[in-house]
């Protein structure tokens, strides 16, 4: 019979083992524990290596050859994401030590800053998200800690707003959301606009398709004629609104400008559900109040949206590849496709 190797265990699983011998945790919270208080001899060994690598020897070592020595030890309490840890940071006669892996003046290692963008991105006030975080880390964050937090990506705010365009896109969706902003004068609406574009490879967002059951009858015709004839049922439908169908009247050639391209293409360019959806998520994110100037809505519906964005990478709209056959036969789209859709 074959004998079976001996299986050796893991770094990982070593120490998991070290920990259950030394501290032989009973529930969840004896594991934090333990945990955390491993956190800080491994911040202390780290840094007194970069002090060996600093001054060129070893503890009780000194060759001669550096005037510079070791000088004891200060205090630092860390915010780790398990919490509060004191730590002994080493000092070196000349104070010209520059810790790598806890920096001079740095006390949060908890990455803490992400935490509180995604927080704040969800629409989470500065009170809950202090709140928050001190209910899970055990450490507190003031309002202008997280106010200066949510500050620091007015740059990439800048940036992305002032970015180029794409060269081409094959259906864009624009769109106004309203939000209220304090001024000396009071409250007033501002209006936020947005515009939701498809790439040529279909990346965009969630797609669920519903209209009106009037509207419905209209775009869903199969070519103009009958969407004429639907268009004057509306008109006999609402013909109490005369100022509505006025509106469509003025503006129905452009309705029947659909009907040059495919059933596929058509469906994509007069389904709203993207856009509304998109609105819909910046109302869970502005609902909570008016806001004290132009920075902070930028602000939040930047951060919003790089959330939705890992919705959007790895979604096409419904129906895609035949929305692309159909973009690629026609003459004005085609050559566009062609060119800039990496797919093809």
């Amino acid at each position: 019979m074959t004998k079976r190797k001996k299986t050796i265990p893991t770094p990982g699983e070593q120490i998991a083992q070290q920990i259950l011998d030394n501290y032989d945790p009973k529930d969840t919270q004896d594991i934090q524990d333990a945990l955390k208080q491993i956190f800080g001899p491994i911040f202390e060994a780290v840094l007194k290596g970069e002090m060996q690598n600093h001054l060129g020897y070893e503890k009780n070592g000194h060759t001669g050859e550096s005037t510079n020595t070791r000088n004891g030890y200060s205090k630092k309490t860390l915010k780790t994401s398990l919490g509060e840890v004191l730590i002994s940071v080493p000092r070196d006669r000349q104070g010209q030590f520059e810790p790598q892996i806890v920096k001079k003046y740095q006390r949060n290692v908890s990455s803490i800053e992400g935490k509180v963008l995604a927080m704040y991105a969800r629409g989470m006030s500065q009170r809950d998200i202090a709140a928050t975080i001190e209910d899970i880390y055990g450490f507190q964050l003031s309002h202008e800690h997280i106010s200066n937090i949510t500050d620091c990506v007015m740059e990439e705010v800048d940036r992305w707003r002032t970015r180029p365009l794409k060269p081409f896109y094959p259906f864009s969706f624009v769109d106004c959301i309203y939000v209220s902003m304090r001024t000396e004068r009071g409250v007033h609406q501002l209006a936020v606009y947005v515009m939701l574009p498809t790439t040529p490879m279909g990346i965009k967002t969630y797609w669920a398709f519903g209209l009106t059951k009037r509207k419905v009858s209209m775009y869903g015709a199969v070519n103009v004629e009958e969407a004429r004839r639907a268009f004057e049922k509306l008109k006999n439908d609402w013909q109490e609104y005369p100022g509505a169908i006025a509106v469509w009247e003025n503006n129905f050639q452009h309705v029947e400008q659909l009907f040059m391209y495919g059933s596929a293409v058509r469906k994509a360019m007069y389904t709203t559900n993207a856009i509304e959806s998109v609105n819909a998520s910046f109302r869970k994110v502005t609902k909570k109040g008016s806001f004290p100037n132009e920075d902070a809505i930028l602000k939040i519906f930047y951060l919003r949206i790089q959330e939705l964005y890992k919705k959007w990478t790895s979604h096409r709209l419904a129906n895609w590849a035949m929305i692309r056959n159909q973009l690629l036969i026609d003459e004005r789209l085609g050559p566009l496709m062609e060119t800039y859709d990496k797919d093809f």
